[in-house]
């Protein structure tokens, strides 16, 4: 008699649970006004994540290089987020949307503004995971100028885990 195999229930352990840095790759593109760049540049993260069984909550620091971005004369030298996230646990793939305060350093001066975006992160080992994350940024009045701009970034990540 062979008797019916039962799957192994999914369990969603603390497995996100912990502290996080790693390295992105990814496009910045910037508009001011009518003027427009991109380009690719690499920036590097830290952060912490809660794992709450199916939710997954945590907050994080990223540079990201501004690469050659240009945009009608002013160059973006860097741009600095801090974010929370919140998002799904589906066991090795953790599904998230993210929120919070950037800080985009140019030759005309620095100005504060909001970051969102969605990512995903799948672990390939207990200690590595490889994702995206696709972000929308708003500064307003850069380095008392009156110049407001808008940046999209599409970043690739690999994230180490302690």
């Amino acid at each position: 008699i062979v008797e019916p195999v039962t799957p192994a229930p999914v369990t969603y352990g603390g497995d996100w649970t912990g502290f996080y840095g790693g390295l992105s790759y990814g496009n910045l593109d910037v508009q001011a006004g009518n003027a427009a760049d991109n380009d690719q540049g690499f920036g590097g993260f830290v952060g912490y994540d809660y794992d709450f069984g199916e939710w997954v909550v945590g907050a994080e620091y990223e540079y990201q290089d501004g690469g050659d971005v240009n945009v009608a004369g002013v160059d973006v030298d860097n741009v600095q987020r801090l974010k929370f996230r919140g998002g799904y646990d589906f066991g090795q793939t953790l599904v998230y949307a993210t929120a919070g305060g950037a800080r985009v350093d140019t030759s005309i001066g620095d100005a504060n503004g909001a970051v969102g975006g969605v990512g995903m992160e799948y672990r390939v080992t207990d200690n590595f995971s490889v994702g995206g994350e696709a972000l929308g940024h708003n500064f307003n009045d850069i380095g008392g100028t009156g110049v407001d701009a808008q940046a999209q970034t599409f970043n690739l990540r690999g994230t180490f885990r302690f």
